[in-house]
């Protein structure tokens, strides 16, 4: 029998709903029972009812959440749930002052439990915040304070000083109309330092986030709806059902156990959506300055702009200065690498190269005696073939190591190349080399040996002259038996070419 494509679709439905979790069924069930509130008239004494079930339900998913994935930090969970919990009362509150009370007055019994909501909202996103950072996360601090100061800012400027300067309401009534922005405002800087937090972006913390961020859209839009009119569609009641439904998520989902992690030390990406957010929360102090100049120009907030921008600069100034420190330690240790070798911490050859060249100009105009040395551990291969590439790496470590301590405050010593090492000398140290050298060879780690040769400058050939006539000596004590130091004879003079005459030729 051949199945129908139709009844092959639906099995293959089937097959994936039995695949699903149990956070993803809560998304469905939630999201189907918040549609049939919002399908409701407002009014009705049953929806408010569905509406109150939702919250109380989702602050119990929160706690079967943590019951089940058992996270590191489940207080952190806890307080997401009382907060839910003590919204989810308010709205019980609230309906029985509309529905049983006739109470429509500010404020109200609701608002004690809608208030008290929001710092267990603020210490749970703290908690997880602070639970994230290994250290201090000065970076993330400073943009999450900019954007912060800027938020503050349009908060008084546009919800909070029109209230403080409201006489027609009460000292109360304005006392609580001002308790809600300054909440909102406080979840808000919690969202934005959680935001500028490292640490994984779990599948958890994308539905936290888009429930924390819900709230507050609904709290803000319900907050800028009265200031022009009275709400009564219950149009936002949609977001602050989202957030009940996506906080319990966020819980119930496995991925909410390595939320709360210590994120691992990585290096800071200054990324252009974050240039773009400090850019714009840098801007709105002069925004709302220009807003306020062009509706009302006798009514200019200035003291509030003024100092809002002058902390915007000290923030920004900091910021940028954090960056051009990190960029020069970036730049000192790219120095470090280049002129350094991997291995074993001494100069490399390119330092070599440069430091000698400059010694030997230097000591044109000094008249100082510059010498060179090349330095070749006798057997190196037979040592790495007998012992391992890893004891091989630990002689030269510490042949260099030992090596270094002989030398003089000035001198160098440098990785020419494989097992050979190079020795630049000025000064003084050029009439103590043999001495010295003879000192490194007793110094050398492990019971080794190595051959050298040395040369001294004449004061007039170029660097690959000396360091050639250096290597002639070295293959000298090599030739000899190994284990010595060879220096080299004085440069030849050069020949000079028989006159005429001495030649016997005639004019």
């Amino acid at each position: 029998m051949v199945r129908s494509a139709p009844g092959r679709t639906m099995t293959v439905l089937v097959i994936r709903l039995r695949r699903w979790r149990l956070w993803q069924w809560w998304l469905l069930g939630g999201g189907m029972v918040s549609a049939v509130y919002l399908a409701m008239p407002s009014e009705n004494p049953w929806a408010w009812a569905l509406y109150s079930a939702i919250g109380f339900v989702s602050a119990a998913a929160l706690v079967v959440g943590v019951r089940r994935n058992r996270p590191r930090r489940p207080g952190l969970w806890y307080s997401f749930a009382a907060a839910v919990t003590l919204a989810a009362s308010g709205d019980v509150i609230y309906q029985l002052q509309y529905f049983s009370w006739g109470w429509d007055t500010f404020p109200a019994p609701a608002d004690i439990s809608y208030l008290a909501a929001y710092p267990l909202y603020a210490l749970g996103a703290y908690q997880l915040i602070k639970g994230r950072i290994s250290g201090r996360d000065r970076a993330g601090l400073l943009d999450a304070a900019i954007v912060s100061v800027s938020l503050s800012l349009l908060a008084w400027s546009f919800l909070m000083r029109p209230i403080a300067a409201d006489e027609s309401l009460s000292v109360l009534e304005r006392l609580v109309a001002l308790a809600y922005p300054a909440v909102d405002l406080l979840l808000l800087i919690m969202l934005v330092r959680l935001l500028t937090t490292p640490g994984a972006r779990t599948a958890s913390y994308r539905l936290l986030v888009a429930a924390l961020a819900a709230q507050l859209v609904s709290d803000i839009g319900f907050a800028v709806v009265n200031m022009f009119t009275v709400y009564t569609d219950g149009v936002f009641d949609a977001g602050w059902l989202a957030a009940y439904v996506l906080l319990a998520a966020s819980a119930l989902h496995p991925s909410m156990r390595a939320l709360s992690e210590v994120a691992p030390d990585r290096a800071e990406r200054f990324t252009r959506n974050r240039l773009t957010l400090l850019a714009v929360a840098a801007l709105l102090a002069p925004v709302v300055l220009i807003v306020q100049g062009v509706t009302t120009p006798d009514d200019i907030d200035w003291p509030a702009i003024a100092g809002s921008s002058a902390v915007l600069f000290l923030l920004v100034l900091a910021r940028m200065s954090g960056l051009i420190a990190r960029i020069q330690d970036q730049a000192a240790q790219l120095r470090a690498l280049a002129h350094n070798d991997a291995l074993t911490g001494v100069p490399n050859r390119r330092a070599w190269d440069l430091e000698l060249s400059r010694e030997m100009a230097k000591a044109v105009r000094s008249g100082e005696p510059v010498a060179v040395a090349l330095l070749d551990l006798d057997h190196f291969k037979q040592f790495n073939d007998a012992n391992g590439h890893p004891a091989g790496d630990r002689l030269l470590k510490e042949a260099a190591a030992a090596w270094s301590d002989q030398l003089r405050t000035g001198d160098l010593l440098a990785r020419y190349g494989g097992e050979e090492f190079g020795v630049l000398l000025v000064g003084e140290s050029v009439a103590a080399a043999p001495a010295m050298l003879e000192r490194m060879r007793a110094a050398t780690p492990l019971g080794r040996t190595f051959s050298g040769g040395l040369a001294v400058w004449d004061g007039h050939e170029m660097p690959e002259q000396l360091v050639g006539r250096a290597d002639e000596a070295l293959y000298e004590a090599k030739n000899g038996g190994r284990d010595r130091v060879v220096a080299a004879g004085p440069v030849p003079a050069p020949a000079t070419t028989a006159s005429p005459a001495a030649a016997g030729v005639s004019a």
